[in-house]
Order: structure tokens, then sequence, then C-alpha cells
């Protein structure tokens, strides 16, 4: 599992480094949500972090890459759309995926 270097953090995540920890032990989180890079042509995906516990995930091939950490979906929703709004203001559109990976960024907590 890699984790995105400026990793966006939702306003309830009291302890980012502790839910990392556990997303990398695939320890069961019930109220983690997290951003990933999706594959092929879509931006972003947002799942339950209990999804990442599939063995699927567990080859290093499959290894997600974690933008952000959430607290409820609503709350992974909202880093999605501050993404897009600093995409669109740097950019001047909405692809993701060139913002946040194209060069170092300076975003990082929500």
């Amino acid at each position: 599992m890699k984790f995105y270097k400026n990793l966006y953090i939702g306003d309830t995540i009291k302890n980012p480094n502790k839910i990392k920890r556990k997303l990398k032990r695939h320890a069961k989180q019930l109220s983690v949500f997290v951003l990933l890079r999706a594959s092929g042509k879509d931006q972003l995906e947002i799942c339950h972090s209990i999804v990442l516990e599939q063995p699927y995930y567990h080859k290093k091939e499959n290894a997600p890459y974690v933008v952000g950490i959430a607290g409820s979906y609503e709350e992974a929703l909202a880093l999605v759309c501050r993404i897009t709004e600093e995409a669109v203001k740097k950019n001047g559109n909405a692809d993701l995926k060139r913002y946040l990976f194209s060069e170092p960024q300076a975003a990082g907590k929500a």
C-alpha cells in the first residue's frame, strides 16, 4: 500500500498515522473511508477501508495508492470536491491525476 506524500485528511480523523498503520496491516476500521488513485481513465475512487482487506489488494502489483483518508463517505466526497477545486484553480481543468501526480503539491490536511 502506498500513500500520497501530502495525504488529504478529513476533519474527523484525529490520528492519521495510526490509521495509516492499521491500513497497512489490514486491520478493520469501520469508520474510515479512503480516496484511491483509480486505475484506468477514472480519476479517484472512494471506498470503505474494509474493501482493502480483500486478498486482491494484498498482492504487490494491486497495492492501492491512497490519496486521502476520511471519517465518513460525506467527508470523502468533500475531500474530492476540495481536490477538484484546487486542480481547477491551478490548472484550469479537473484533471485530478495530472494535478496530484505531475509535480509535488503543498496541499494536505483538510
